[in-house]
């Protein structure tokens, strides 16, 4: 794992393989000041300069990963860490930002650290091409500042883990799914409401039972429930209605939630306080869950929810 380094050099085999490239132009055309001097304003320099020195953690370079890293990145921050195994298909057209007719048949992680890179070419920039797993998951978080989660929606094992370990690590957690139309997002304080506590999801549950309990815990307001068709959800394939609107909509309040989180900016509401922007709907949602999802109205809903997925069959 891993890219060339601020100089240019290359750092081992592995950035080879990467993709990533790390050419500087000639220092009057590019300078880390004035590519982020339109930012002053709404931060001041020391707070530039912390962001330059912050790295993030983002697995995933699909949907909402691959915007989240250009909007992280365009905000000046200075280092990530990303991790992708797949390629970009034809079907990723419609929301995913590095998915172009250039693009098909490449690796995600890798065409996207070229985009990165092309924005900040010092950029601390890290890549793993394989699986997020236990056996390099703690490699994964090593050094990393905040976890913004991109992992694909029903990836529900693979997101405990990076964020049961982001928690054993003192980092703080960002999710942000698109839903529908809409953003609804959450945070995770290391020192609150762990993942698996907020969701109430255990080792034991089916996987239609683990959608339901995501779904339903980071949306209990639902605001996208009159529009959204859950028939065109395929559990056993990963598919699901999708926009390339609402990944923007996560990218934005995730970034916000990452420039509060980095630069001790408040308010921050971590789980179990949680929000939902509907831009369809022009309605924003917020509340917080006092017991997460083992609240009894929101067991009511998992079970209508998992009663549906069933109907529909969901996981066949």
């Amino acid at each position: 794992m891993g890219c060339a380094n601020a100089a240019g050099q290359n750092t081992g085999d592995a950035n080879r393989q990467s993709g990533c490239r790390a050419s500087q132009p000639p220092s009057n055309v590019w300078s880390y000041e004035e590519a982020f001097s339109r930012n002053l304003g709404l931060l001041n320099t020391d707070e530039q300069k912390k962001l330059r020195e912050t790295t993030i953690a983002i697995p995933g370079m699909g949907g909402v990963g691959g915007i989240h890293l250009m909007t992280l990145a365009r905000l000046g921050v200075g280092g990530f860490r990303i991790a992708d195994p797949d390629t970009f298909e034809v079907a990723n057209f419609n929301r995913q930002y590095g998915a172009d007719i250039r693009s098909v048949g490449r690796g995600k992680a890798e065409t996207m650290a070229e985009f990165a890179k092309a924005v900040n070419p010092q950029l601390r920039l890290e890549v793993l091409t394989e699986r997020i797993s236990p056996e390099n998951v703690g490699r994964f978080l090593e050094g990393a500042d905040v976890l913004v989660d991109s992992i694909d929606f029903f990836s529900f094992q693979t997101r405990r883990l990076i964020f049961g370990e982001a928690r054993r690590r003192g980092i703080w957690a960002v999710t942000a799914g698109p839903i529908g139309f809409s953003a609804a997002w959450l945070l995770f304080d290391p020192a609150g409401m762990s993942f698996d506590e907020y969701f109430d999801i255990r080792d034991d549950m089916a996987p239609v039972d683990m959608f339901a309990a995501f779904m339903v815990g980071l949306t209990p307001s639902g605001t996208h429930g009159p529009y959204m068709d859950l028939s065109c959800v395929e559990g056993s394939s990963g598919r699901g209605p999708s926009a390339g609107l609402a990944c923007g909509l996560c990218a934005g309040v995730a970034a916000a939630e990452v420039v509060k989180i980095v630069l001790g900016r408040k308010p921050l509401r971590p789980a179990p306080c949680y929000a939902q922007f509907d831009a369809y709907r022009r309605v924003l949602r917020t509340g917080r869950l006092r017991w997460g999802n083992r609240g009894p109205l929101q067991r009511l809903k998992r079970a209508i929810l998992t009663r549906r997925m069933i109907e529909l069959g969901y996981g066949r």
